[in-house]
């Protein structure tokens, strides 16, 4: 089924001078999956109609974990000398938590890159082969090499550069003060552990010694390029101008100088860079967003003021990131006061999580600028309140960027705990259905108002137990007795994740991560004028659905990157019957007609 879903607030589709939209179109739509058989299946609309014509299309698959492709085994985890590291069984360490897939046309070959979301993290290489009715079929793959790096962090999301090339990410960086000030092992979180793996240290026989001599938490949290030759050489860089974060990806706008970065976990800020040179991003200034709310009905709307971190390059920072510094290399921290409030010469911060005071200290600002981002951020006024910033697109028709928040609460409500008490800047209802945010851009790409677009809606607990009775109504919720596993209206959005637009279509792609909001995660296509939505993509239990990224043209034909993270991975467990079925997906719906914008 196609369901209207209301555009929110004053939201609407205004074409740019001059721009008309190129194709109408409108996807089959897939099922909700209600039935135990198709709670297992990976689900795709079958066809797409362009401009009144209907075209064939479907889920190919072109890779699943552990696939030997050519000399590679897709998914493989290598420590720093290219050797496959151990899982705690003992067997080889197989990734099943594929996320960002990237198609890229090099000379006359065509080339696609594969996160996988891991620790140590993994990206793939493929070269693919395209036939004339544009089916990719693998022909190849290897690891890209990130020894000289410190190792790949678990690389999440991610973009394709204007100039063609791979932006990846490294999420939920490790916490260097909590690093620093452990007294055992046992004092750090265990998340970091799986990473020495990559040092060739085994983490069950290590102590924090051994753990604090292979591992520096500094070394990760940033956006990731790859370039790839035609030979299939790919060179890895991680830009430590951009910002240290838990990076869910990089975005470059078509000034090919304009980043937007989007920071996932809870008390995060949304980041904007500009680089000095188009195409460059090694060098330039960093900038925190700060919330200036002027609605909270209808998901919520705010001007943004944009508080200007510094300039850095790459090389100043890799060359402090190799010194190895500790937390109180770069400040000075105390305790806030009983008032909420910091001494004259501290200033407060919220960011990850910790209400402190915190001093940087002398000559360390541009440091701190972007290995302590955040915090940095935060002690200068920007709104370190966001909840669960996933993925960002760009709308070249209305000149939109629009952003997915997977979930508003915690320091986006009004007095949460971790909200500092001189500053409360976002503060909207609960919905733990999340909502997808539209960005208004200038002529040079600053965005100056954020306003909610589609929101989900959540159930409330006498509409989940009314869908448990056998005569309610399919049309608002799941009937039947998993109902209580949906507590978003199946027919509306659920924990938006990865996001991309269609462009000269009206059409902007919606991915899910959820767990509770609905049992089987999906990929929506919105039509921007209307309001329906569409649901093309289902993925088995327990799965999420990532990876959403449209290509208009590659090779005359338009794909849409869809990829099944971790099946029976999260949730739903004690449904899986073979091994195999939890084996990631990477691949693409399609093939279709090229879709260029006029």
């Amino acid at each position: 089924m196609t369901f209207k879903s209301a555009l929110l607030g004053a939201t609407a589709l205004v074409l740019l001078p001059g721009l008309a939209l190129a194709h109408e179109i409108s996807f089959a739509p897939v099922p909700f999956a209600a039935e135990d058989a198709a709670k297992r299946q990976v689900l795709a609309t079958d066809k797409i109609v362009i401009d009144g014509q209907e075209h064939a299309i479907g889920y190919n698959i072109l890779a699943r974990t552990g696939d030997k492709i050519g000399d590679g085994v897709f998914g493989a985890l290598v420590d720093e000398n290219g050797k496959v590291v151990t899982a705690e069984d003992g067997s080889e360490a197989l990734s099943v938590d594929a996320d960002f897939a990237s198609l890229l046309p090099v000379g006359d070959k065509l080339y696609s890159i594969s996160h996988f979301e891991s620790r140590p993290g993994a990206m793939y290489v493929s070269e693919l082969k395209q036939d004339a009715d544009g089916k990719l079929t693998p022909v190849s793959t290897k690891p890209v090499e990130f020894k000289d790096l410190g190792g790949l962090w678990v690389p999440c999301a991610g973009s394709v550069t204007p100039w063609g090339t791979h932006l990846g990410s490294e999420e939920y960086p490790p916490d260097a003060e909590a690093i620093e000030t452990a007294a055992a092992l046992s004092d750090i979180d265990d998340y970091y552990f799986p990473m020495v793996r990559f040092f060739g240290v085994d983490p069950a026989k290590m102590d924090l010694a051994t753990f604090r001599s292979v591992f520096n938490p500094y070394a990760y949290g940033y956006p990731t390029e790859i370039t790839v030759s035609e030979d299939g050489a790919a060179k890895a860089d991680k830009h430590y101008a951009m910002g240290r974060v838990a990076v869910e990806l990089a975005y470059v706008l078509p000034d090919q100088k304009t980043a937007y970065i989007s920071d996932d976990g809870t008390n995060v800020g949304l980041f904007k860079f500009v680089a000095d040179t188009a195409g460059d991003l090694s060098a330039g200034t960093l900038y925190a967003a700060k919330w200036v709310q002027t609605s909270a009905e209808n998901g919520g709307a705010a001007t943004l003021e944009w508080i200007d971190l510094g300039h850095a390059t790459e090389a100043e920072i890799a060359a402090a990131i190799a010194k190895k510094p500790a937390f109180s290399d770069i400040f000075e921290a105390t305790k806030l006061g009983d008032d909420g409030t910091c001494t004259m010469d501290f200033a407060p911060s919220n960011a990850e999580g910790v209400l402190e005071c915190l001093k940087v200290k002398p000559g360390m600002e541009a440091v701190a600028s972007r290995i302590e981002t955040r915090r940095y951020a935060s002690m200068l006024g920007a709104s370190t309140e966001f909840r669960k910033m996933e993925g960002i697109t760009y709308n070249p028709d209305t000149h939109q960027l629009y952003v997915a928040m997977s979930e508003v609460a915690k320091g986006m409500t009004a007095g949460d705990k971790k909200d500092l008490a001189s500053r409360d800047l976002i503060q909207l209802p609960k919905n733990a259905c999340g909502t997808v945010f539209a960005l208004d851009l200038d002529e040079n790409f600053n965005a100056t108002t954020m306003k909610a677009l589609i929101s989900g809606k959540p159930m409330s607990d006498e509409q989940v137990a009314a869908a448990a009775d056998p005569n309610c109504d399919p049309a608002h919720n799941m009937c039947g007795a998993a109902a209580e596993v949906n507590t978003c209206d199946i027919n509306a959005i659920a924990n938006p994740d990865n996001i991309t637009y269609m462009p000269g279509t009206n059409t902007l792609i919606i991915g899910e991560d959820t767990g509770e909001g609905h049992q089987n995660d999906v990929i929506w296509a919105m039509n921007l004028g209307s309001g329906e939505l569409t649901r093309i993509f289902s993925t088995p239990y327990g799965s999420e659905t990532t990876s959403p990224y449209f290509y208009p043209n590659v090779g005359g034909h338009a794909y849409l990157m869809a990829v099944v993270q971790h099946p029976y991975g999260e949730s739903d467990e004690d449904k899986l019957q073979d091994a195999a079925d939890a084996r990631a997906y990477v691949g693409y719906i399609g093939p279709m007609p090229a879709l260029d914008a006029k």
